[in-house]
């Protein structure tokens, strides 16, 4: 999980709700830690001893540079997913230890970083496990089609407004902003995202959200959850394995490898609609991602080289501008760009 700080006090509302859990058997002796890493919600580490809970409350304004804000109830959905998700595919997501609805907070199991390292401190660090990205497009499948099959899942993730505020906005429509010429492909990246339903989606499937659990990934992070487009979760993740090669460049080979491992492992599970129809909406969408990630509302934040950024403008707009209908053409162009095709 997040990178653990000092001891401080997460405040009268964070502390009763801990203290009502039944986890732990003298309250007042936890010790609260805030957790670093997110920008859209206040989360605690809280222990006592051996026993250990991680508790997450919604922000109502996101922790960026640009005025970003987001319904607070996106914490009751985000629950709602770990718990469905930790049912139907056992071992994908946390488990839940107690909610607080009106409170916008739940609390969830606690896993250290040394059993579970976060895939993203690895990757940054040059160590690509290219078998654990097929774990995850392979396990992403699985939990797309878990949903899918189940009754009742479009009415519980009618999350439509939400997923706009938290994703399109941000993302496709920012970016349509910053680059007038191509704001009609933005445009309608947006509209195709939002007009289709299949599944429910995660919304934030990226390194930082997956932690490499001994049974294989576990997903965190699902405030964006919504009955929408699984496009966009493949495209999301497969794009910061792209972002990748230019913070660790003498590992872009092995994300490129890692990045088709992953879109393979994902699209030999698609089974709740045609996988070409899927790849073709995944591959489309994917250069907007990738270009808002620069030039939206949430830049990664290890890309600071103004030609870095340039380099992924410059692959962007090629994109946009003949959209591909196979992920395989976005990772060529990208792999040109970047000289790693040689």
């Amino acid at each position: 999980m997040a990178r653990v700080e000092a001891a401080a006090d997460p405040g009268e509302a964070i502390r009763a709700f801990v203290a009502g859990l039944g986890v732990f058997a003298e309250p007042g002796r936890v010790v609260f830690r805030p957790l670093t890493g997110g920008v859209s919600s206040d989360i605690w580490l809280a222990r006592d001893g051996d026993r250990a809970v991680c508790v997450k409350r919604a922000l109502a304004k996101l922790k960026v540079a640009a005025d970003w804000r987001a319904p607070v109830e996106r914490n009751l959905y985000e629950a709602a997913w770990l718990r469905e998700a930790a049912r139907l595919v056992p071992g994908a997501a946390p488990d839940i230890v107690g909610q607080d609805a009106a409170g916008g907070m739940f609390a969830m199991a606690y896993i250290p970083p040394d059993e579970a390292p976060l895939w993203k401190t690895e990757l940054l660090a040059g160590r690509v496990d290219v078998p654990f990205a097929a774990a995850v497009g392979t396990r992403l499948a699985a939990l797309h089609a878990a949903f899918a099959r189940e009754a009742g899942m479009a009415e519980r993730f009618a999350t439509d407004e939400n997923f706009r505020l938290i994703r399109l906005e941000p993302y496709l429509f920012a970016t349509a902003r910053a680059h007038p010429n191509l704001a009609r492909s933005l445009a309608e990246l947006a509209r195709r995202t939002a007009t289709t339903h299949h599944t429910v989606v995660h919304g934030d499937i990226s390194p930082k959200n997956i932690l490499m659990g001994a049974g294989g990934p576990l997903f965190l992070d699902a405030e964006c959850a919504w009955f929408g487009d699984p496009a966009f979760d493949i495209a999301f993740c497969l794009n910061h394995l792209l972002l990748k090669c230019l913070a660790v460049p003498d590992r872009a080979r092995s994300l490129l490898e890692a990045f088709e491992a992953l879109s393979d492992a994902y699209f030999a599970g698609v089974d709740w609609e045609p996988a070409d129809a899927l790849q073709g909406r995944a591959a489309a969408l994917l250069p907007g991602l990738f270009l808002a990630r620069v030039d939206g509302k949430s830049p990664v934040e290890y890309l600071t080289c103004e030609a870095d950024k340039a380099l992924v403008r410059d692959a962007a707009r090629r994109l946009l501008f003949s959209p591909p209908t196979r992920l395989n053409a976005v990772a060529h162009t990208w792999a040109k760009t970047i000289g790693a095709d040689t």
